[in-house]
Parts: structure tokens; C-alpha cells; sequence
């Protein structure tokens, strides 16, 4: 998945497990689903913005000019989760989980009716800042509700079971925006249709229990145990709570060793410790690398870079962008059963070389469709009226060495195809509903964001690969690393910050890479993701540890020392945290 709560990591043994225990007693089962719709909404957020964006821009005129806008409507989602998130913790300790849900559900309810019946830009922006708002908050609430509420023995495979309905609500959302592209108000649809999970889970939690592990910590023990009575054999009850007693004993002799302070004083706290500063490190490194190997590029603007490749047709775009999300929701599935067998530093650092390896063949296709993108023709541009034709090529002393992309360029002016052939010279015109259709009215295709190419399937096909170079790896690898690389008494802590570069990477990734085209193109700005991702890769080498099969204490005693790669850990070593 490409953002969200703490993963754990579940072999195959724990699956087995789980759909037996589940089939035995359905209610775990439906506890588990009920509060993973959550997930389900957080990845069809992810998912839908890339296509309702297409109509966005043909409907409001204002967006269609302005890539600051479209930029901002698709990452305003993002900057909502990040308050969300923030504030999601807060009422998840002064009021429950189960109440925490019921919020983000009402805010991503809110947010989608909002953006549905928008009047103007400013209005779907309004709406994205509630979804996401109710994102933040469902990303790291439904992971810890599912976790608290299920068996130890497969919480991890009900926790791995969120992250897979986040990448299958990625996937849903792509196919609802291929159902609603010839429906009155596509893009409407597209994003008020994400209200009715919203509800259907809210309806659904009515009816469960809060967390037993909030309830016993806040003095309701009676309903905490009735609680466990339903998800665990009576014979393993007073197991379980007096094994609940201990462990919330534990948290509040931790939480008391960290003193009295506001949230600064605690991170300031944990920076002054040698070990927690050296997992941060590779915390932070590998959460800031997930963001900027571009892959929420990809996630929210797959559509659109589709037709930088050359695929003008919304429907075609949205279509072949199927591809990208069936392959992350497949690459969670292959992560699962490799995570534990090969590694977590081995698994990232093959996942970065193949990332990169895309990134840079990406960037050599769309260089080389822009070079051969087709000539400008002035009996072609001629052939719709002196009027029609873009002022910019009418004007320019070069006019002669114009190609499609030399028009793109320009505002206010579209490509329309040669009618004969699609990769013969065309007509370079001015941007208008009228032309528009003047142009499509002879069965010729109307470009405004990439050129006809007849390499462009190159381009799908790598990134496609680039998925399956991602998913598996940087994908999932870098949640489990950070649930790892921190002492028990700094865990919350250094995973909040670690979680928050990685909402924060994403903010400036998504916020950004409509004008980093605009300023570089599509071949630079690929090339520029393949840079950030090299220096990632070094990173990862020299900071991130390999935590498989390791108990915390040893990780700990490995970051005491400082990890270096070049280094054999010494199983001897004494040495503790402060």
C-alpha cells in the first residue's frame, strides 16, 4: 500500500489460522471487515481523484488552465490527513477507537456530498479537505481497532486483511470511473459515490463494541471482558485478561518514564537517545523514500499520464489505468509471503534498483515520443478557418519546426490529428469547445495533454513494471520497518514522526508534479524521480538495518553500536539503551 497505519507482517500459517478461527466464529470475522471498510475508503480516495480529474478539467474551464488547481484539488485529500491523522490520535485516546471511526466516517460522508454537488472549484477543494480529514484519521484508527479486537494468534492476518482492502479500494475506484464515464455528471459520481461505504460502515459500528483494550485501560473491565468472551474460547478468557492487566501495567510504567511534557519535550526527548535517533533515521529515511519514488504520482495522476503517453480518450486512459492498481493490490499479496522469507533491507533494496531501472526507461519513452511527436502542418491547421488556428503558431517566426508538443506548450492552443492518420502531421489550434468538436466531427482525435505516439504502449507497459517493482517492496516494507526499529518505551513516538514525513513526502510529491511536467516535461520529471530514488537507495543501504527475525532487544542492541553495512553483527554484544 502507499500510505497508512502500522502493517504486520503474517506468514502463511497465520492465514490458515485466521480463516479457520473466522469460519468458527464469523463474529471476529465481522468485527475485522466492519472496521477495514475503512481501509476500503482510504484507498478508493487514493484512487478516484486520478479519474474524476479529467472531467473535473473539462467542466470547469478555470481548472483545465490553472495546474496549480488540479494540484491542489488532489492533494488538499493529503493535507486533510495529516491534520487527521494528528487529531485521530487525540480522540482515540480521550474517546475510543470505535468512536474515531464513526467520525472519519462522518467527515468522508460529509466530504463526498460536498464535492458531488460542488458549483466551483473551491467547493471540491472544501470537500477534499473533509475526506481527507476523515482519512487521516480512518488510516490509523482501523489497523488499531482491528489489531486490539482480534486474537493474538492471527492479528497480524486480519491487520495485513486492512491493508489489502486499501489496495482493493484503489482498484474499485478505478473501475466505478470507467462505470460513470458516459454517465450525466461523471466525475459527481465518481466522488459521491464514496459516501455510501461511508455509511454502510458507520450503520455497521453502531452495532460493535469498542475496543477491550481502551475499555480496560479507562476502568470498564466488565465490558471489556464481555468483549473477550466473544472473541476468544472460554477456556482462554482469564488468560487473556490477566495478560491484558500486564500489558497495560507495562505501557503505564513506559509512558511514566518518559515523564511529564508536551509533544516536543517527548520528541526532543527521543532525539537525545542514541538508539532512537539512529532508528529514526532509518525510519524517516525509508518512509521519505517511499513518497518520493513517485508513487502517489502514479496513484493520483495514472489517468493523466496515460495520456502524456499519447492515449488522448478519458475512457482509454482510465481504462489502461486498471493495470497500475491490479498490480499494487497483487504486489500486497506477493509482499506477504516474501516479507518474512527474504528480508526487509534485501526486499527494499531489489525493489528501489527495479523502481529505478522503470523510472529511467520511463523518462527514455517520453523523451523519445516527444522527439517524434508529428509535425505541424499549416494546410491542416488551415483547414478548420483562419480563426481557428492557434495564435501562438500563427505569430511564432519558427512555425515551420512546430511539432504537437511545441503546440501543447503553448496556452490555450490543442493538437488535433491528421485525418488520414493519427501520426501524420495535424493541426495546431486554438483551445475551444467549438473546435473541439469541429475536430472530432471528422472522426479525428483531439489532444491537450500528450501526442500520438506509436511508442506510447511503452510507456503502460513500465509502468505497469514499476508497480511490480514497487508494491511488494517499498510498498509495504517500509510500515513494517518502523512497527520494528524503535525501543518499546519510544514506539508511539517514533512512529508518529516517521508516519507524519511520510504524509508530509506525499503532500509535496502530489503537490507538485503537474508543474514539475510543465517545467521539465514528462521525460525530466521521470528522470528527477529516478535522482530522488538513487539517493534513497543509498540511504536505505547505509542507514536501515535488516530486522528480520529479530527480537526487539537485539535491535536494539544492533542500533546502540551504530548499524553499518560493512559491519557483521556481533550476536555477543551487550550493550542496552539508556
Amino acid at each position: 500500500m502507499v500510505e497508512g497505519g502500522t502493517v504486520s507482517a503474517a506468514d502463511k500459517t497465520e492465514f490458515t489460522e485466521c480463516w479457520r478461527t473466522a469460519w468458527q466464529t464469523p463474529y471476529i470475522m465481522r468485527l475485522a471487515l466492519s472496521a477495514g471498510i475503512g481501509g476500503l475508503l482510504f484507498g478508493y480516495d487514493t484512487g478516484v481523484i486520478s479519474g474524476a480529474l479529467l472531467y473535473i478539467r473539462e467542466d470547469f474551464k478555470a481548472v483545465d488552465k490553472n495546474t496549480w488547481l488540479q494540484e491542489t484539488i488532489v492533494s488538499m485529500a493529503v493535507a486533510g490527513a495529516i491534520v487527521g491523522a494528528g487529531v485521530g490520535g487525540w480522540i482515540n485516546d480521550k474517546y475510543g477507537r470505535k468512536v474515531s471511526i464513526l467520525v472519519a466516517d462522518f467527515l468522508f460522508f460529509v466530504g463526498a456530498i460536498i464535492m458531488s454537488l460542488s458549483p466551483a472549484p473551491w467547493m471540491i477543494i472544501s470537500g477534499r479537505i473533509f475526506v481527507g480529514l476523515g482519512v487521516g484519521m480512518a488510516s490509523m484508527t482501523a489497523p488499531l481497532y482491528i489489531s486490539e479486537a482480534s486474537p493474538h494468534r492471527i492479528r497480524g492476518a486480519l491487520v495485513s486483511t486492512n491493508g489489502l482492502l486499501i489496495t482493493g479500494g484503489q482498484f474499485l475506484s478505478y473501475l466505478i470511473n470507467l462505470a460513470f464515464t458516459h454517465v450525466r455528471g461523471t466525475w459527481r459520481w465518481m466522488l459521491g459515490v464514496a459516501g455510501l461505504p461511508a455509511l454502510v460502515q458507520f450503520i455497521m459500528m453502531l452495532s460493535l463494541p469498542e475496543s477491550p483494550r481502551w475499555l480496560y485501560r479507562n476502568g470498564k473491565e466488565n465490558e471489556a471482558r464481555s468483549i473477550i468472551e466473544k472473541i476468544y474460547p472460554a477456556g482462554e478468557v482469564e488468560g487473556e485478561m490477566h495478560a491484558l492487566k500486564t500489558s497495560l501495567e507495562q505501557e503505564r510504567a513506559l509512558e511514566g518514564s518518559l515523564g511529564e511534557g508536551n509533544i516536543f519535550q517527548k520528541v526532543k526527548q527521543a532525539w537525545a537517545n542514541d538508539v532512537v535517533r539512529r532508528g529514526l533515521y532509518a525510519g524517516i529515511a525509508v518512509q521519505v523514500a517511499q513518497q518520493f519514488v513517485g508513487i502517489n504520482t502514479v496513484m493520483y495522476y495514472s489517468p493523466t499520464i496515460i495520456q502524456f503517453a499519447g492515449f488522448a480518450s478519458n475512457k482509454t486512459a482510465l481504462a489502461l489505468s486498471l493495470i497500475t492498481s491490479g498490480l499494487n493490490a497483487i504486489g500486497s499479496l506477493v509482499s506477504m509471503g516474501f516479507v518474512d522469507r527474504q528480508g526487509r533491507r534485501r526486499l527494499m533494496i531489489i525493489s528501489m534498483i527495479g523502481i529505478i531501472t522503470c523510472l529511467v526507461t520511463l523518462s527514455a519513452v517520453f523523451y523519445r515520443a516527444s522527439a517524434t511527436s508529428p509535425h505541424i502542418s499549416n494546410f491542416e491547421s488551415a483547414h478548420f478557418g483562419g480563426n481557428s488556428t492557434c495564435p501562438s503558431y500563427v505569430n511564432a517566426a519558427d512555425a515551420s519546426s512546430w511539432n504537437c508538443m511545441t503546440c501543447l506548450q503553448e496556452d490555450s492552443c490543442a493538437y488535433c490529428s491528421n485525418g488520414a492518420s493519427k501520426y501524420g502531421a495535424g493541426a495546431c489550434l486554438a483551445s475551444t469547445d467549438a473546435i473541439k468538436g469541429a475536430c472530432r466531427s471528422e472522426n479525428r482525435i483531439w489532444y491537450t495533454k500528450g501526442c500520438p505516439s506509436s511508442i506510447g504502449i511503452w510507456a503502460v507497459l513500465f509502468l505497469g513494471l514499476y508497480i511490480i517493482a514497487y508494491s511488494p517492496g517499498m510498498g509495504t516494507v517500509p510500515w513494517i520497518v518502523n512497527s520494528e526499529i524503535y525501543p518499546l518505551k519510544y514506539r508511539g513516538i517514533g512512529g508518529g514522526i516517521a508516519a507524519v514525513s511520510n504524509w508530509t513526502s506525499n503532500l509535496i510529491v502530489s503537490e507538485t508534479f503537474l508543474t514539475l511536467t510543465e517545467a521539465l516535461g514528462s521525460a525530466g520529471t521521470f528522470l528527477l524521480f529516478a535522482g530522488f530514488s538513487f539517493v534513497g537507495l543509498v540511504a536505505i543501504f547505509f542507514l536501515v538495518p535488516e530486522t528480520k527475525g529479530m527480537q526487539f532487544e537485539e535491535v536494539e542492541k544492533l542500533l546502540q553500536k551504530g548499524y553499518s553495512p560493512f559491519r557483521k553483527r556481533n550476536s555477543g554484544d551487550d550493550d542496552t539503551t539508556n
